[in-house]
This record gives structure tokens, sequence and C-alpha cells, in this order.
């Protein structure tokens, strides 16, 4: 199956409930944590949800 790995670039300070649970979906609890996730639906959908506070990590 195919991943992706992303990285909290930006603080989840000041953001709306429903992007916090969004980034504790995503195993994002911490600044410059990186988790590596399946490629689904459901992951690119809280990926979207996120865009601003995140970056994808290149191997």
């Amino acid at each position: 199956m195919e991943t992706i790995k992303i990285k909290q670039v930006r603080s989840r300070i000041r953001c709306p409930k429903d992007q916090k649970a969004a980034l504790d979906a995503l195993g994002l609890k911490k600044l410059n944590k990186v988790t590596e996730l399946p490629k689904n639906e459901a992951v690119l959908g809280n990926i979207n949800k996120v865009r601003h506070l995140l970056e994808i990590v290149e191997d």
C-alpha cells in the first residue's frame, strides 16, 4: 500500500476544534513531528483540512 509522510510545521494554537481533531487523527500532536500514514481518502481529507499547518516530506 502506498504511504505518505507528513510533518507539522505550524502551531495548532488558535485553530478551530475540528482542525485540532484532524491533526490528532493524523497522529500529529507536536510541532516538527513526522508521521507516515497510508494514502487513502480519509487521510487525504484530513490533510486537506489542515494543509496550511503541514508539509509533505519527500524521501
